[in-house]
Protein backbone atom coordinates (compact mmCIF):
# COMPACT_ATOMS: atom_id res chain seq x y z
CA UNK A 1 0.00 0.00 0.00
CA UNK A 2 1.90 3.33 -0.93
CA UNK A 3 1.77 6.39 1.51
CA UNK A 4 -0.02 8.36 -0.35
CA UNK A 5 -3.04 5.99 0.13
CA UNK A 6 -2.48 5.24 3.21
CA UNK A 7 -2.76 9.36 3.88
CA UNK A 8 -5.95 9.20 2.14
CA UNK A 9 -7.21 6.07 4.30
CA UNK A 10 -6.43 7.69 7.34
CA UNK A 11 -8.29 11.27 5.63
CA UNK A 12 -11.37 9.70 5.61
CA UNK A 13 -11.42 8.09 8.88
CA UNK A 14 -11.01 11.08 10.63
CA UNK A 15 -13.10 13.04 8.42
CA UNK A 16 -15.73 10.18 9.20
CA UNK A 17 -15.74 10.41 12.96
CA UNK A 18 -15.50 14.52 12.92
CA UNK A 19 -18.95 14.25 10.34
CA UNK A 20 -20.51 12.30 13.05
CA UNK A 21 -19.23 14.28 15.92
CA UNK A 22 -20.62 17.07 14.52
CA UNK A 23 -24.10 15.68 13.73
CA UNK A 24 -24.77 14.54 16.99
CA UNK A 25 -22.95 17.88 19.05
CA UNK A 26 -26.22 19.61 16.48
CA UNK A 27 -28.69 16.92 17.48
CA UNK A 28 -27.90 16.90 21.45
CA UNK A 29 -25.56 19.27 22.28
CA UNK A 30 -21.79 19.45 22.62
CA UNK A 31 -21.74 18.39 26.24
CA UNK A 32 -24.20 15.97 25.39
CA UNK A 33 -22.44 13.47 23.51
CA UNK A 34 -19.63 11.00 24.95
CA UNK A 35 -16.16 10.08 22.80
CA UNK A 36 -18.02 6.64 22.91
CA UNK A 37 -20.92 7.65 21.16
CA UNK A 38 -19.15 9.35 18.46
CA UNK A 39 -16.75 6.34 17.76
CA UNK A 40 -20.01 4.35 17.25
CA UNK A 41 -21.90 6.54 14.79
CA UNK A 42 -18.94 6.87 13.06
CA UNK A 43 -18.41 3.33 12.89
CA UNK A 44 -15.29 2.48 14.20
CA UNK A 45 -13.81 1.17 17.73
CA UNK A 46 -13.05 3.47 20.90
CA UNK A 47 -9.15 3.01 20.70
CA UNK A 48 -9.22 3.71 16.91
CA UNK A 49 -11.09 6.82 17.58
CA UNK A 50 -8.61 7.61 20.09
CA UNK A 51 -5.47 7.20 17.34
CA UNK A 52 -7.21 10.20 15.56
CA UNK A 53 -8.62 12.68 17.50
CA UNK A 54 -6.66 14.51 19.99
CA UNK A 55 -9.78 15.45 21.93
CA UNK A 56 -13.37 16.10 21.32
CA UNK A 57 -13.25 19.57 21.22
CA UNK A 58 -10.93 19.61 18.28
CA UNK A 59 -13.85 17.94 16.43
CA UNK A 60 -15.93 20.48 16.80
CA UNK A 61 -12.93 23.72 16.67
CA UNK A 62 -10.34 22.00 14.52
CA UNK A 63 -11.80 23.72 11.15
CA UNK A 64 -11.51 27.21 12.75
CA UNK A 65 -7.91 26.24 13.64
CA UNK A 66 -6.80 24.98 10.18
CA UNK A 67 -8.13 28.50 8.98
CA UNK A 68 -4.64 30.51 9.13
CA UNK A 69 -2.44 27.63 7.24
CA UNK A 70 -5.30 27.80 4.62
CA UNK A 71 -5.09 31.90 4.66
CA UNK A 72 -1.45 31.83 4.82
CA UNK A 73 -1.24 29.41 1.36
CA UNK A 74 -3.96 31.32 -0.28
CA UNK A 75 -2.09 34.67 0.06
CA UNK A 76 1.17 33.09 -0.90
CA UNK A 77 -0.73 32.11 -4.15
CA UNK A 78 -2.52 35.32 -4.78
CA UNK A 79 -0.94 37.21 -7.79
CA UNK A 80 2.24 39.69 -6.85
CA UNK A 81 1.23 42.31 -8.88
CA UNK A 82 -1.59 42.81 -6.06
CA UNK A 83 -1.53 45.36 -3.17
CA UNK A 84 -1.10 43.87 -0.18
CA UNK A 85 -4.38 44.71 1.38
CA UNK A 86 -5.95 43.40 -2.02
CA UNK A 87 -3.99 39.78 -1.82
CA UNK A 88 -4.76 39.89 2.03
CA UNK A 89 -8.65 40.26 1.54
CA UNK A 90 -8.95 38.27 -1.09
CA UNK A 91 -6.83 35.32 0.37
CA UNK A 92 -9.23 35.52 3.62
CA UNK A 93 -12.47 35.43 1.07
CA UNK A 94 -11.26 32.44 -0.74
CA UNK A 95 -11.05 30.48 3.02
CA UNK A 96 -15.14 31.76 3.99
CA UNK A 97 -15.72 30.69 0.25
CA UNK A 98 -14.53 26.95 1.08
CA UNK A 99 -15.76 27.37 3.96
CA UNK A 100 -19.28 27.33 2.92
CA UNK A 101 -18.79 24.95 0.13
CA UNK A 102 -21.02 22.10 1.78
CA UNK A 103 -24.34 23.49 2.84
CA UNK A 104 -25.51 20.41 4.91
CA UNK A 105 -21.96 19.57 6.81
CA UNK A 106 -21.79 23.62 7.38
CA UNK A 107 -25.45 23.75 8.73
CA UNK A 108 -24.75 20.72 11.35
CA UNK A 109 -21.58 22.32 12.52
CA UNK A 110 -23.32 26.00 12.85
CA UNK A 111 -26.33 23.90 15.37
CA UNK A 112 -23.82 22.24 16.76
CA UNK A 113 -20.87 25.65 17.89
CA UNK A 114 -24.34 27.05 18.81
CA UNK A 115 -24.00 24.52 21.55
CA UNK A 116 -21.05 25.44 22.79
CA UNK A 117 -20.43 29.12 22.49
CA UNK A 118 -17.48 28.97 25.21
CA UNK A 119 -15.63 26.98 23.16
CA UNK A 120 -15.43 30.17 20.87
CA UNK A 121 -13.52 31.64 23.80
CA UNK A 122 -10.88 29.22 23.78
CA UNK A 123 -9.99 29.75 19.75
CA UNK A 124 -9.00 32.20 17.36
CA UNK A 125 -9.66 31.88 13.43
CA UNK A 126 -5.92 32.74 13.16
CA UNK A 127 -3.66 31.84 15.86
CA UNK A 128 -0.27 33.76 16.51
CA UNK A 129 1.93 31.53 14.34
CA UNK A 130 -0.15 32.22 11.27
CA UNK A 131 -0.62 35.75 11.79
CA UNK A 132 3.41 36.31 12.30
CA UNK A 133 3.79 34.34 8.90
CA UNK A 134 0.99 36.70 7.55
CA UNK A 135 2.66 39.44 8.57
CA UNK A 136 6.10 38.67 7.10
CA UNK A 137 4.21 37.83 3.45
CA UNK A 138 2.28 41.13 3.45
CA UNK A 139 5.64 43.08 4.20
CA UNK A 140 7.21 41.56 1.69
CA UNK A 141 4.73 42.83 -0.60
CA UNK A 142 4.57 46.06 0.61
CA UNK A 143 8.48 46.24 0.70
CA UNK A 144 8.73 46.97 4.58
CA UNK A 145 10.43 45.22 7.62
CA UNK A 146 8.09 44.14 10.21
CA UNK A 147 9.96 44.27 12.80
CA UNK A 148 10.96 47.86 11.84
CA UNK A 149 7.70 49.32 10.19
CA UNK A 150 4.11 48.91 11.89
CA UNK A 151 2.00 48.88 8.84
CA UNK A 152 2.73 44.77 7.79
CA UNK A 153 0.92 43.97 11.31
CA UNK A 154 -1.45 46.74 11.30
CA UNK A 155 -3.27 45.78 8.43
CA UNK A 156 -2.97 41.69 8.65
CA UNK A 157 -4.50 42.82 12.36
CA UNK A 158 -6.94 45.30 10.82
CA UNK A 159 -8.11 42.89 8.40
CA UNK A 160 -8.25 39.39 10.27
CA UNK A 161 -10.16 41.70 12.84
CA UNK A 162 -12.78 42.39 9.98
CA UNK A 163 -13.05 39.01 9.03
CA UNK A 164 -13.46 37.85 12.88
CA UNK A 165 -16.32 39.97 13.21
CA UNK A 166 -18.29 38.82 9.77
CA UNK A 167 -17.80 35.44 10.72
CA UNK A 168 -19.22 35.95 14.14
CA UNK A 169 -21.82 38.13 12.68
CA UNK A 170 -22.82 35.47 10.61
CA UNK A 171 -22.74 32.59 13.52
CA UNK A 172 -25.23 34.84 15.23
CA UNK A 173 -27.69 35.18 12.25
CA UNK A 174 -30.53 33.12 12.51
CA UNK A 175 -30.54 32.20 8.80
CA UNK A 176 -27.03 31.26 7.61
CA UNK A 177 -27.70 32.18 4.24
CA UNK A 178 -28.88 35.51 4.79
CA UNK A 179 -26.33 37.00 4.29
CA UNK A 180 -23.82 33.78 4.04
CA UNK A 181 -20.63 34.20 5.95
CA UNK A 182 -18.71 35.39 2.13
CA UNK A 183 -21.26 38.19 1.95
CA UNK A 184 -20.71 39.28 5.28
CA UNK A 185 -16.66 39.10 4.99
CA UNK A 186 -17.31 41.06 1.59
CA UNK A 187 -19.28 43.76 3.42
CA UNK A 188 -16.49 43.79 6.58
CA UNK A 189 -14.11 44.35 4.09
CA UNK A 190 -15.85 46.82 2.38
CA UNK A 191 -16.73 48.84 5.53
CA UNK A 192 -12.82 48.76 6.78
CA UNK A 193 -11.12 50.02 3.43
CA UNK A 194 -13.66 53.15 3.58
CA UNK A 195 -12.66 53.71 7.08
CA UNK A 196 -9.26 52.85 7.05
CA UNK A 197 -7.58 52.79 3.42
CA UNK A 198 -9.03 55.85 2.42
Amino acid sequence: MSESLRDRQKAQIRADIQRAAVRLFAERGFDAVTTQEIAATAGVGHSTYFRYVTSKEDLLLGILRRAGAAIVANLQARPRNESAEEALCQASLRWSQAFVAEEEALDYWRTAIRTAPQALDRVSVVGRSERAQLTELVGDRMGARPDEDIRPGLLVHTVLAAAEFAFLRWLDNDDPRDPTLHQLTEQAFEGTRTQCWK
